[in-house]
């Protein structure tokens, strides 16, 4: 069976976050088995302890495989790219930062501090998306991702007017997110 594995963002959990039941639903209608787990220390993830249970405990993944990340998840995808022999379909990496955003220093604790060799990840995924807005209230925005998407050769989506697309904070409940599912192609 064709695997798909949702990771969540900072304060995020397993089973109501914004628009990943919607996700869920949509990928298990199209033959995939999800894996949504309630990432470790959600409050204030740090990159070590979350990537460690990642590795010990996704599913097995192949080249129909696809990873879809929400905010603090991104770079926590981009590392487990980086430093394991996964091999997917598709990566979508919704509101992504991939440095320091201004948030008390919570951000840099899901920061590699060497950066990210973009070129051992790009070998690890068919295709890379990132999808990010031009006015995300976290600093997550297109500014953080058009670089990233460059150095990875990956299709950049701004998503305009759509803020973190998913934020308790900010008052942004977003049960769905169609641009996400017109991107998956499935």
């Amino acid at each position: 069976m064709k695997q798909a594995v949702l990771l969540h963002g900072t304060d995020g959990s397993d089973q109501n976050y914004f628009w990943f039941a919607d996700t869920q639903k949509y990928l298990e209608s199209n033959g995939y088995k999800v894996w949504w787990p309630m990432l470790p220390n959600t409050h204030k993830p740090r990159l070590e302890e979350s990537l460690e249970f990642v590795e010990l405990n996704a599913p097995m993944l192949d080249k129909q495989s696809i990873i879809i990340g929400h905010s603090s998840a991104c770079p926590l995808i981009l590392s487990w790219l980086e430093n394991s022999m996964v091999q997917v379909k598709r990566v979508v990496l919704v509101s992504g930062f991939y440095q320091s955003i201004d948030d008390e220093g919570f951000s840099e604790l899901m920061l590699p501090a060497d950066g990210f060799d973009y070129d051992r990840i790009l070998s690890a995924a068919d295709e890379i998306v990132l999808i990010n807005s031009d006015n995300d209230p976290w600093g997550c925005n297109d500014k953080q991702a058009r670089p990233v998407a460059e150095a990875l050769g990956a299709r950049f989506v701004l998503a305009e007017g759509q803020g973190h697309m998913g934020s308790g904070g900010f008052n942004q409940p977003m049960p769905e997110l169609t641009i996400l599912k017109d991107l998956l192609l499935l």
